[in-house]
């Protein structure tokens, strides 16, 4: 794999652009795999950009990425192209519905998912490199706690953590919270309830993590909503669509545009926080860098 550890003509392009606006970095992650994750990433992703805003998805599940598949996608490059110096992160990205750009990773090489600092710093920066105007980036991580993940996930604004009513999801979503507060410093997650049978359950599944969370770590738990089981939700996988756009009237299709909502309204950081993160030159603009924070 290559290495994109250093990006030159990086600082004369931002001045080009005149300090672009910076960007809301959400990661969307869970821990165990099955929870639904990819299919909330990409449908609050179409959501988004149907409420006017520029978004762009990376599939960070490098090495089994579906994202693509899910919005009915084929793309010809992936981030494995980008990290071999055969392209830029612009050159791989491709458009679906309402305008959400997916930046593809690859799927079924197992190089890509055991990817080492440099590498996962590469990436995170090259985004930097990006034109244009862009208001989200949604990462989408890997189950577990690789290091893709934990990476990520520190590295943006907003971690939405996606739980399911079952053992194996509420552990694995305790740990992943744990972890990354404990050893990454990230402080504040929100919590999506997902595949539920109802708004009561969602609630119940968020007040059990919080309790455990509130007495054992420093965090914030902040409750996102909580996406209905809805046979529709099923329907529009298996048609390779995103259920806000195939069946808009649907349950899980009103719960995801309301997390849109709130997403939306989700804050960005006023400065860089001095490690690193997508975007910190947009943060960092043309003003000095904060005592301790990262040259």
């Amino acid at each position: 794999m290559g290495d994109l550890r250093r990006f030159p003509g990086q600082a004369a392009g931002l001045a080009r652009c005149g300090a672009p606006r910076p960007v809301k970095v959400i990661a969307v992650t869970g821990g165990k795999g099955g929870v639904g994750k990819t299919c909330v990433a990409t449908n609050l992703g179409v959501a988004l950009a149907a409420r006017g805003l520029e978004v762009m998805l990376l599939d960070a599940d490098l090495g089994l990425a579906n994202a693509d598949v899910l919005l009915g996608l084929a793309p010809r490059r992936t981030l494995a192209d980008v990290l071999a110096g055969a392209c830029s992160i612009e050159d791989i990205v491709v458009t679906g519905p309402r305008g959400l750009r997916l930046v593809p990773a690859a799927s079924g090489l197992a190089g890509m998912a055991d990817l080492g600092n440099a590498e996962h710093a590469g990436i995170i920066h090259a985004f930097s490199e990006l034109a244009g105007r862009l208001d989200v980036l949604l990462v989408d991580t890997a189950a577990g706690l690789s290091r893709s993940v934990t990476t990520f996930a520190r590295a943006a604004h907003h971690v939405l953590v996606v739980v399911c009513d079952e053992p194996a999801s509420i552990t694995d979503a305790y740990a992943v919270i744990k972890v990354l507060s404990r050893d990454h410093g990230v402080r504040r997650f929100e919590l999506l309830a997902n595949q539920v049978r109802s708004a009561e359950e969602g609630r119940a599944l968020y007040e059990q993590l919080h309790r455990v969370c509130d007495r054992f770590l420093d965090v914030t738990l902040a409750f996102a909503g909580a996406v209905p089981h809805d046979e529709r939700l099923r329907q529009a996988v298996r048609r390779q669509q995103p259920v806000v756009e195939a069946f808009p009237g649907s349950p899980a299709a009103l719960a995801l545009k309301n997390l849109a909502g709130r997403a939306d309204k989700w804050s960005v950081p006023g400065e860089a926080r001095g490690h690193l993160e997508f975007f910190v030159e947009r943060l960092v603009g043309d003003r000095p860098p904060a005592a301790g924070a990262m040259q």
